[in-house]
């Protein structure tokens, strides 16, 4: 019995350190007041100024390339708040397209990217083909689809020939155009020609051609309305969507 009892001690000592140092431990944290968890807001945590930020396709090839003046990332919703924003679509086998805007708010994990403020939209040419330029309050760019488009009234402007209109669509890799709403259309009688010279297969037009052919229509509707009315009329807004490939 004598020779167990040192054991015994030992025992007892070590479950009174333990006892001892669970009551320290609650006693510590009754005693000490601890920080209550952080509500997220819409505050930046993070700036950076004349960046550049690059997104790639799954094969790493770079697709976009988003770069400005001035940086803030937001945790709340991880998205960028870009100042004087420049966006250029690189995609392999498309022509290059260059977008600008005052701001621009990047969110989606990068697959998206709404610029406003003066936002432009500039294809360059290629091939044969001339310019394309889109104006409007507000673009909103999807580099992985590397497509383009308003629900606002933008300026289409692709070559010598002018869209007028509400809501814009343009898919760079197809290079098709729809405008939803068509106000004022101007079209280029030598591009025209052109383009009917160029395109030999059916149902592919470029984009002034499409709204040439509406145009036209409106041209004879118009006089024959004026020959039976004796009066001038106006022209109307177009409800009829203009989708025409710019290619």
């Amino acid at each position: 019995m004598k020779e167990r009892l040192p054991g015994f001690i030992a025992i007892l000592l070590l479950c009174s350190l333990v006892l001892l140092s669970w009551w320290a431990a609650e006693y510590t944290q009754r005693a000490i007041q601890l920080e209550p968890p952080r509500r997220v807001t819409h505050e930046p945590d993070a700036w950076s100024e004349r960046f550049v930020m690059v997104r790639t396709n799954p094969q790493g090839e770079a697709i976009n390339r988003l770069e400005g003046d001035y940086l803030q990332h937001y945790p709340d919703d991880d998205s960028y708040e870009v100042d004087n924003a420049r966006a250029v679509g690189q995609r392999t086998g498309s022509p290059i397209t260059v977008a600008t805007g005052n701001k621009a708010i990047m969110d989606q994990d990068g697959s998206r990217i709404t610029l406003t403020g003066d936002a432009h939209l500039h294809r360059v040419p290629y091939d044969d083909r001339p310019a394309l330029d889109v104006t409007s309050e507000k673009l909103i760019l999807l580099p992985d689809e590397d497509v383009a488009y308003t629900d606002l009234p933008a300026l289409v402007q692709n070559g010598k020939s002018r869209i007028n209109g509400k809501g814009m669509r343009y898919d760079n890799e197809s290079r098709t155009l729809e405008v939803l709403s068509a106000s004022d259309v101007k079209i280029s009688g030598e591009e025209s020609r052109t383009q009917r010279t160029e395109n030999a297969t059916p149902n592919v037009y470029p984009s002034n051609i499409c709204a040439a052919g509406y145009a036209s229509a409106y041209f004879w509707l118009s006089r024959l309305w004026r020959a039976l009315n004796r009066r001038t009329i106006t022209r109307p807004k177009s409800q009829i969507p203009l989708f025409c490939p710019t290619h």
